[in-house]
């Protein structure tokens, strides 16, 4: 591994060409949280599932779509020849690949997640409902993190898409065995946001696995002579 020292202007130049070539897509999906969003809020049981589904299947989207479309994407059409031509080392390369998949995501995975923390907690929804939801979404975050990861070192476009599938449809049995945790279904429907100790450990655990994930992954790969 080159220590030459990082050419942050280029690698930031990177960043912003993935981020403005997908944000029209990405402030759609924005747009489709806002509606889920606009369902929860309604007093009806119906919507209220509704919403939830809608703002789970959009976050879910916005993730897979950041990963194929910055990494799988390009890799089928050929493109990092453009990007070889450039006075970039695979270091720079992989970081303004990793800091760029990370921004087109966490924008509206944040925005989205803000919006349903404040519809719990300034609307008459149970305030039990947060750390429930916080759960799922460290879910969607692991799963993200684990999909980019191997999308990232691995080149094979069928094993990058059994993985993120996998990822992602893991979300239903996720809520299923925290349905089994009394200690987190219990509160749903009062008011008291709980912190019980299994939910906390739950969410330190993704939250440690999300971070050692990515960061192994980008050592491992700013190691490597080459590019892919």
């Amino acid at each position: 591994m080159s220590t030459a020292p990082l050419n942050w202007s280029l690698i930031r130049l990177l960043v912003v060409k993935d981020w403005q070539l997908f944000e029209k897509q990405l402030a759609a999906y924005v747009a489709g949280g806002i509606v889920a969003l606009g369902l929860l809020g309604t007093p009806r049981y119906w919507s209220f599932y509704a919403g939830a589904l809608l703002l789970m299947v959009v976050m879910i989207a916005a993730a897979c779509f950041s990963i194929s479309n910055s990494l799988i994407v390009e890799r089928k059409e050929r493109t990092l020849a453009f990007v070889m031509s450039l006075p970039v080392s695979p270091l720079e390369f992989t970081l303004a690949k990793l800091l760029g998949n990370l921004a087109t995501f966490l924008v509206p995975y944040a925005l989205l997640n803000l919006g349903a923390v404040a519809l719990i907690l300034l609307t008459p929804l149970p305030d039990g409902l947060l750390v429930y939801w916080l759960l799922i979404a460290g879910h969607i975050g692991l799963a993200y993190s684990l999909s980019l990861a191997v999308a990232l070192s691995v080149e094979s476009e069928g094993w990058n898409t059994f993985v993120m599938i996998s990822c992602m449809v893991m979300l239903n049995p996720f809520l299923m065995a925290l349905g089994q945790i009394p200690a987190i279904v219990d509160p749903l429907k009062g008011n008291d946001i709980v912190w019980s100790a299994p939910a906390l450990a739950i969410l330190g655990a993704q939250a440690l696995a999300s971070l050692l994930i990515l960061g192994l992954t980008g050592w491992r790969q700013a190691r490597r002579p080459a590019f892919y």
